[in-house]
């Protein structure tokens, strides 16, 4: 947007445009999804709020960062579907709301236990470095990974004991990040090479990312699925979830990258549907996972 243009105003004025600029929709997703693996795991009502809540600050202090940092790349990029493009609400603004966030997610994390909530906190600082300037390096897939890879620890350390989970369920935490990340970036790659931002994906090319993109997502699937111990014993119900489940991710996975040549961002809702799959795959664990 040329400097002399005036802002689009935004239906709904500053709270409708600090409400769009958090990521709503992935910060929704990954709140529901903890917090349903929370009480699979056995947290109480209490807990699995907590755990919630928790969750929630940290994935809204990460989305107000990325779009307050983003704010002059993303009005040279034209991306006036942004709020802080579009006029709705000012970048500062929006990283006052980034540190407010952060500030909850501190005795939040920390009231899930020490220990939880360090690793939560682990977690979200990696997001926040992604967004301050880890996401133009080659290590840009780090924070994804470690952030997915996070969030089960975060279930299981938050119970009594505090159980560590079971190494295959933060590995394909960690591996749904890097699709995630994939998913994430691919719709951008072009912008992002001209403003000069060379992370993991922008290296690859949206060719190459469109290809590798399942290769995580599915193998999280397949880890989840065929690692470990197994509820139903040798009957029949236990093989055909796994079926099931491996199937959906599979389809998912690949039909998301390939319709992603003609719609960037159905790839990176593709990652969110097998993220949903992994939980409920989780869930049929139960404790199994850790």
């Amino acid at each position: 947007m040329d400097a002399t243009e005036q802002p689009v105003p935004v239906r709904g004025g500053a709270a409708a445009g600090l409400l769009t600029a958090c990521h709503p929709g992935p910060a929704a997703a990954v709140t529901v999804l903890v917090t349903v693996l929370a009480a699979a795991a056995g947290h109480d009502a209490r807990g699995c709020l907590l755990v919630g809540a928790a969750v929630l600050a940290g994935q809204l202090s990460v989305g107000w960062c990325n779009d307050a940092v983003d704010a002059a790349r993303d009005r040279t990029a034209g991306r006036h579907g942004k709020p802080v493009v579009a006029g709705a609400v000012g970048a500062a603004t929006v990283g006052g709301a980034a540190v407010v966030a952060l500030a909850l997610a501190v005795p939040l994390s920390l009231a899930c236990g020490p220990l939880a909530g360090g690793v939560h906190l682990a977690g979200v600082a990696g997001a926040w470095a992604y967004d301050l300037g880890l996401k133009a390096t080659v290590l840009s897939w780090l924070p994804y990974a470690l952030g997915f890879a996070a969030l089960p620890a975060f279930v299981t350390l938050s119970l009594p004991g505090s159980p560590w989970p079971a190494w295959w369920v933060t590995t394909a935490g960690a591996l749904v990040g890097v699709g995630a990340h994939l998913g994430n970036v691919l719709p951008d790659i072009g912008h992002d090479l001209a403003a000069g931002v060379r992370g993991w994906p922008q290296r690859l090319g949206p060719a190459r990312v469109r290809l590798l993109l399942p290769v995580p997502l599915v193998a999280a699937s397949l880890l989840l699925a065929l690692a470990g111990p197994r509820p139903g014993g040798t009957g029949p119900v236990g093989p055909a979830v796994v079926a099931l489940a491996v199937a959906t991710t599979v389809g998912t996975a690949v039909g998301g990258a390939l319709i992603g040549r003609r719609r960037p961002r159905v790839p990176f809702a593709a990652a969110i549907v097998v993220a949903a799959v992994d939980v409920a795959l989780l869930v049929w664990r139960g404790t199994a996972m850790f």
